[in-house]
């Protein structure tokens, strides 16, 4: 969670009663990175859109941040229950439960006491015998199981940037690419590449007005093992998965599961799941795959 992430304003909208005040470039530090707007465009971005930015990513952060102790999810790992949660947070719940139901599994919040043990070089036996979406319980008061508690960073920069989307077009923004380590675009097209730590760019995509998002198991390592981890064990198939969809939240989420998933289980998925357009998968030996 710690790149940079751009907010990249192609062109301005024309606003209504003439141009209206605005700024060159705009940047903080949230979600655990540097967020910043980069203008390409006839106008600066407008004063309000800015704050209204910065306020989006704040409403994501205080609900699902895990370097917060005081963010919604925090509170409810700490305690293993949380009434009354966030819309924010009802809404990565809400995306998570349709990940796992949609992976078979693969996408399991829950993996958070794994990870930690892993990331602290502790044993895992007792963070493995935590493991399990199904005890998790969802409504007006969410309840987790015994010693369980859950991460959202494999959705929630791509529901964070399809955030700003929607505020971008709400205020009349005809082109943008939004970057959150999970790239949204309004208009296009737009170019991306795909990288791979090991082996670099490994294929380029258009974006028209979708989204995209890359998952590489060795972005990350924790101790000798990868930081994307399956809930049953599963090891990586894939040394990165790139996923086009509608929303950034699902290009997210799947590019997540989709690393443990090998072919024939990415192809299962697709016949169930609508608004995924492409996969492209990448093994170790370079080779490209494209779903």
């Amino acid at each position: 969670m710690r790149r940079r992430r751009f907010l990249f304003i192609a062109a301005a909208a024309a606003f209504a009663g003439g141009a209206r005040a605005g700024i060159a470039t705009w940047q903080a530090d949230m979600l655990g990175g540097t967020v910043r707007v980069e203008l390409r465009g006839p106008r600066g971005l407008a004063q309000d859109v800015a704050g209204k930015i910065g306020d989006t990513i704040a409403e994501v952060e205080a609900a699902a941040s895990l370097f917060k102790a005081t963010s919604a999810l925090s509170r409810l790992n700490a305690t293993g229950r949380l009434e009354n949660p966030p819309t924010a947070l009802v809404d990565l719940l809400g995306l998570a439960d349709r990940m796992h139901r949609a992976t078979g599994g693969r996408f399991d919040p829950t993996v958070q006491p794994l990870w930690r043990a892993l990331a602290e070089g502790r044993d895992t036996t007792d963070a493995c015998t935590t493991i399990g979406w199904d005890r998790v319980r969802l409504g007006s008061t969410v309840r987790l199981g015994n010693g369980q508690a859950l991460t959202m960073n494999g959705i929630a920069q791509g529901y964070a940037a399809d955030r700003v989307r929607r505020l971008l077009l709400a205020h009349g923004y005809a082109q943008a690419l939004v970057d959150m380590g999970e790239f949204a675009a309004i208009g296009g097209p737009f170019t991306v590449s795909i990288e791979d730590p090991a082996l670099g760019p490994v294929a380029t995509r258009r974006l028209a007005g979708n989204a995209i998002a890359t998952s590489s198991p060795s972005a990350m390592m924790l101790g000798t093992g990868f930081h994307i981890l399956g809930p049953r064990g599963e090891r990586p198939c894939w040394s990165t998965i790139s996923v086009e969809a509608e929303s950034a939240a699902a290009a997210d989420g799947f590019s997540t599961a989709f690393c443990l998933m090998a072919p024939d289980e990415i192809r299962a998925t697709l016949r169930r799941v609508h608004d995924i357009t492409r996969v492209t998968a990448v093994d170790e030996a370079g080779d490209v795959s494209t779903f």
